[in-house]
């Protein structure tokens, strides 16, 4: 019986262990390398040249999430080099119609973003158009903020820049300033 409680510790220390990465906070110099599906079936990669500005959200934080967006530089803006890309969190418990809808209206809400962007666009005389450069993933079950290392949960909110080989550079748990932006994706 003894060595049953043993084992049992044994067992369950490892399991804690083992978790441990994954609940860790992200942190600068980190090399977080990830590909992404956003919700236009795009595959977006954190490694593949851009610098990438992803913000971590629930759906109660998606105004924080446009206010991370509209504080981004203006030279970030139809830049190719630079990407923002919003990852919404839900719940887990969604069937396959319901993921539909709601990846249908996450579009939706883009294209309205696009709109609220082309000012800025001819502004800048930018010909592109501005919902290409747009982009949000859906989280259905954790997956992506996982392996950004910040577990699902209330207080997800976080706003991580990443390089252009995946390596983290600051993170934020709540809106930074436009200055504070500025001087990480310079």
């Amino acid at each position: 019986m003894r060595l049953r409680g043993v084992q049992f510790f044994f067992v369950v220390t490892l399991l804690c262990l083992c978790r441990l990465p994954l609940l860790a906070e992200p942190s600068p110099g980190q090399i977080y390398a990830l590909k992404l599906t956003d919700v236009d079936g795009n595959t977006l990669s954190t490694a593949d040249g851009h610098v990438s500005v992803i913000v971590l959200s629930k759906q109660t934080d998606l105004d924080k999430a446009r206010l991370v967006g509209d504080r981004v530089p203006e030279y970030c803006l139809g830049n190719p080099t630079y990407r923002l890309i919003t990852v919404i969190g839900f719940e887990n418990g969604h069937t396959r119609p319901t993921r539909m809808i709601l990846n249908a209206l996450a579009r939706g809400r883009l294209n309205g973003e696009a709109k609220r962007l082309a000012p800025r666009y001819l502004a800048k005389n930018l010909t592109r158009n501005p919902r290409d450069d747009v982009f949000a993933v859906l989280d259905f079950d954790g997956a992506v903020a996982a392996k950004l290392g910040t577990p699902a949960g209330p207080s997800m909110f976080q706003v991580l820049v990443l390089d252009r080989k995946g390596e983290l550079l600051d993170r934020w748990t709540d809106v930074p300033t436009a200055e504070q932006l500025a001087v990480v994706v310079k």
